[in-house]
């Protein structure tokens, strides 16, 4: 196939391409170049002063009494120290360098749009309607949500039947759930938070139901990967009457849902303590110390296909991957349909493999994978799990999977949350795009 290139959108888009490696190549030499000597000292001091502050964070969460303070202090005096630095010997600089990497950055993606690496977004399909509409809701869930917004009243004027979930005792949500798959329901829906939503969205996925979330929940990371406006939970009832459907993948831990993630290691002991809910930064601070320096916990194996982790201090495998290497959409999901589960490993025995986690572009202490399945084994025959932050005790080995489109989600047709998927920055793209002349 040829590609006439020196078609107008495929010239703007060469030039384009020319831009971002300029502006990247004057972000980085603008500063050097203007503060000479100065500045070349001055990006090894801020090599540095992040390696020393990569460092005193782990010392911060491995020590306590006086050390942990003492370290807690340079973690916020160096960064300090070197952005002084900065304002001080670059001056109107500092401010041009930034502005100039943003331009890289949008004349990159811009000249990337066409070129096949703009993410897919999920597809929509037609949403069939609904009679006999179930929803859940937990009255406590983001600190009174359902009160707050009404959204009991909404979706019984819009025809569904609601249950409020007791605070003051446990409910199995599961249970209550089948019982309304077999008194008619045709589609299940929870106000709350991710644990519940799994938990009702695996029945909903065994009877073919399709699932409603109204993000009532104090985080709701799954009800922002899908774009629903988390600002506003009543919106997401509007999927009743003018929805979408949207084919989901659904992970699971051992025979436990998950629509966002679960976690194994360090966080995962954490959240088992009693004290967590309450004090959730008291509790960490005080457990981690043990955990990190592996004098408490168990010694985690984790196998994806051909590779084995061992050792890590936390393992978290997701449904559908995080983002990793883009500030702008750090921990979001571009889609929920790729069939991968994500997983996360991080391995750090040290304050110089904290510092190279930092600065190291590829760093051997974090493991970035994907795969259909992950079995995560320990040298005990139980270890702590939390699974969309519910905290729970599985046997040894958690064989984790994931089931592909399993899950019908209806959502409104207009969901401001919806992200424009970008194309990542590749660099070598760009200079070969910037290159090509003539007819390719």
């Amino acid at each position: 196939m040829r590609v006439d290139v020196n078609a107008p959108a495929w010239h703007g888009q060469r030039w384009a391409a020319r831009t971002a490696l300029a502006a990247a190549a004057l972000a980085v030499l603008l500063p050097l170049g203007y503060g000479g000597l100065d500045g070349v000292l001055l990006l090894a001091a801020g090599l540095a002063g992040g390696a020393v502050t990569a460092a005193a964070v782990w010392w911060t969460l491995t020590r306590r009494g006086p050390a942990r303070w003492l370290a807690a202090v340079l973690a916020a005096v160096t960064p300090t120290v070197v952005v002084v630095l900065f304002v001080v010997t670059l001056g109107w600089v500092l401010v041009l360098s930034p502005v100039l990497w943003a331009v890289a950055v949008w004349s990159g993606r811009y000249a990337l749009r066409s070129t096949g690496t703009r993410p897919r977004r999920m597809k929509e399909h037609r949403a069939r309607s609904v009679r006999r509409p179930f929803l859940l809701m937990n009255p406590r869930s983001g600190g009174g949500k359902v009160e707050r917004f009404g959204l009991r009243e909404k979706a019984e004027r819009l025809g569904a039947r609601v249950v409020l979930l007791d605070p003051e005792e446990h409910q199995d949500v599961t249970a209550l759930a089948r019982a309304a798959v077999a008194e008619g329901a045709d589609l299940l829906g929870v106000a709350g938070g991710d644990g519940t939503q799994a938990l009702v969205a695996a029945v909903a996925a065994e009877h073919d139901l399709p699932f409603l979330v109204v993000c009532a929940g104090t985080r709701n990371h799954f009800a922002m990967d899908l774009g629903l406006d988390r600002a506003d939970p009543a919106a997401c009832l509007d999927a009743l009457t003018d929805g979408v459907e949207l084919r989901v993948d659904l992970g699971f831990a051992a025979d436990h849902p998950f629509v966002n993630n679960a976690s194994f290691g360090a966080y995962a002991a954490v959240v088992q303590s009693p004290a967590y809910r309450d004090d959730k930064i008291g509790t960490t601070l005080e457990l981690l110390p043990d955990l990190l320096t592996r004098q408490r916990g168990p010694r985690l194996t984790a196998r994806i296909d051909a590779t084995t982790l061992d050792g890590p201090q936390a393992v978290l495998v997701s449904n559908n991957a995080y983002r990793t290497d883009d500030p702008v959409g750090l921990g979001r999901r571009e889609r929920l349909d790729s069939g991968l589960l994500g997983i996360l490993g991080v391995k750090v025995d040290s304050a110089a493999e904290a510092a190279a986690l930092l600065l190291d572009p590829d760093p051997e202490g974090l493991a970035v994978l994907s795969a259909r399945e992950v079995i995560v084994d320990a040298d005990r025959p139980e270890i702590e799990v939390g699974v969309d932050g519910e905290a729970l005790i599985l046997p040894t080995p958690v064989h984790c999977r994931i089931v592909l489109g399993a899950l019908r989600v209806h959502v409104p047709r207009k969901r401001p949350g919806v992200p424009e998927a970008q194309p990542r920055l590749n660099w070598r793209q760009l200079r070969k795009l910037a290159a090509t002349a003539g007819r390719a």
